[in-house]
């Protein structure tokens, strides 16, 4: 098992980030679904469970046309299906993404703390210290323009150019390495 900590400081507050993260996640979904493929929605419900309270989705990510044509050719309709379970009880969310045709043996789970945090806080999901030493944790920079390809870039999704609404200022680099908003 691979077990990975992403660190992503952003310079917006976790409060502000929820709005963004709705928005994206259902623009993403609608820019990717129509003519059987993309992303199609079986359940989209409120949950509560163990005094946990947020929105489950049940989503399949329909794959064809995202694979090269040889792959398509090889592989059962069935394996080119991902479905991906959520919990959003934000700030806390939970993942699961599993492949029916690949059973058991295919297996990703996400779990993911929105922390008012400059990146330092350790062990956040309160892993025993044996799993905790195997982690491995990985920084990202999102404000570091140098990772992005000309061609993917767009000024409107720059974090560096966001206006926090809350605030009524602007991220700079230092206030990006400082993880505050």
């Amino acid at each position: 098992m691979l077990i990975k900590e992403f660190r992503v400081i952003l310079p917006i507050s976790v409060e502000e980030y929820q709005v963004g993260q709705l928005y994206s996640v259902a623009e993403a979904s609608k820019n990717e679904t129509g003519g059987g493929e993309g992303v199609e929605v079986l359940k989209n419900e409120p949950y509560e469970k163990d005094g946990e309270k947020g929105q489950y989705t049940h989503k399949i990510y329909h794959l064809q046309s995202k694979v090269p044509s040889f792959v398509r050719m090889l592989a059962p309709a069935s394996a080119l299906n991902i479905h991906e379970k959520a919990w959003n009880a934000y700030p806390y969310c939970r993942t699961v993404i599993t492949n029916e045709y690949m059973k058991e043996n295919f297996l990703i789970k996400i779990e993911t703390w929105h922390k008012p945090d400059t990146g330092h806080l350790e062990n956040v999901h309160g892993l025993d210290p044996e799993t905790w030493k195997k982690v491995d944790v990985v920084y990202l920079d999102i404000a570091d323009r140098t990772q992005v390809e000309p061609k993917d870039y767009k000024p409107e999704e720059d974090p560096c150019r966001y206006k926090s609404v809350k605030t009524g200022t602007r991220p700079s680099r230092t206030r990006l390495e400082e993880g505050t908003s």
